[in-house]
């Protein structure tokens, strides 16, 4: 493979203990229509057999291997030792459909002016096929607004111009959960993302060991959005955007840890607004 290639597309997969399923993962990539590909998957500190399963794949992937830091740290290094133009992310427990990166690499073919695009997905929870509420519906476009109140990005599902990274930053490693949510703000913010309006990813949920189940995903996206309009590089129209959400969660989050006897982390949520707003916004 030549990995100079200009349309390569990287595929970074983090994984921790999760060899019972990252085999499906990676042999999705391997069955794609399109090539070239280079994957990489980074072992993120795994205590099961997740070294010997990767083994079994020889030259066809490139392996990396950290401490347990968690998947921003492992996506970062990925996208770090990345070779590609492109690069498609894959959780360790989702997988794609042959047509998936043709698909995409067709989508950019047709629009040089893109920089990120997903595609549709289909929903297995818990081994079951479910439908999205329609509030998980994915929009195209420019989407900052609706990407405020919930994730509408499915990492699995999206594929991005490396230098979009260099232009908008990497994963917050600080974030255990919503690291995704954070990202796509700060891109949709300032770029299109674009859906294509077809099921080629397969996204698995309802296990135990998914992070999601242990954080509060609020919480987090709180954070996001306070970090996003500090930052002083939303416009106006965005800023106040911004703040009405951040409003809303704060309010919810906060009386929710009152209700749960949190109350000193319920009154500094309740506070939090006006502290990083002002009064006058």
């Amino acid at each position: 493979m030549n990995l100079n290639y200009e349309k390569l597309v990287s595929v970074i997969i983090p994984t921790f203990d999760r060899a019972w399923v990252l085999k499906t993962a990676i042999d999705s990539v391997l069955s794609q229509i399109y090539t070239p590909i280079e994957i990489i998957v980074i072992n993120d500190g795994s205590t099961d057999n997740t070294l010997d399963l990767l083994a079994g794949y020889g030259n066809k992937i490139q392996v990396l291997n950290q401490e347990n830091r968690g998947v921003s740290a492992a996506r970062n290094m990925g996208i770090q030792h990345s070779k590609g133009q492109y690069i498609a992310l894959l959780d360790s427990d989702d997988v794609w459909t042959p047509d998936k990166i043709s698909c995409q690499i067709d989508f950019f073919d047709q629009h040089p002016e893109a920089l990120i695009c997903q595609t549709e997905e289909i929903w297995i929870r818990k081994g079951r096929r479910v439908n999205p509420k329609v509030k998980h519906k994915k929009p195209s476009g420019m989407i900052f607004e609706p990407s405020l109140h919930l994730c509408l990005v499915s990492p699995s599902a999206v594929m991005i111009h490396k230098n979009l990274f260099a232009l908008k930053g990497e994963f917050d490693e600080t974030f255990p959960v919503c690291e995704d949510y954070d990202l796509w703000l700060r891109i949709s913010a300032d770029y299109p993302i674009f859906l294509i309006d077809k099921p080629c990813t397969i996204k698995h949920g309802g296990h135990e060991d998914q992070l999601s189940a242990h954080h509060s995903q609020d919480k987090y996206r709180i954070a996001s959005i306070a970090n996003l309009i500090e930052s002083k590089s939303l416009s106006r129209e965005q800023e106040q955007m911004a703040a009405r959400v951040l409003e809303e969660k704060c309010r919810i989050y906060g009386n929710g840890c009152l209700k749960r006897g949190r109350t000193q982390e319920g009154q500094y949520y309740l506070g939090l607004y006006e502290s990083i707003l002002g009064v006058g916004l």
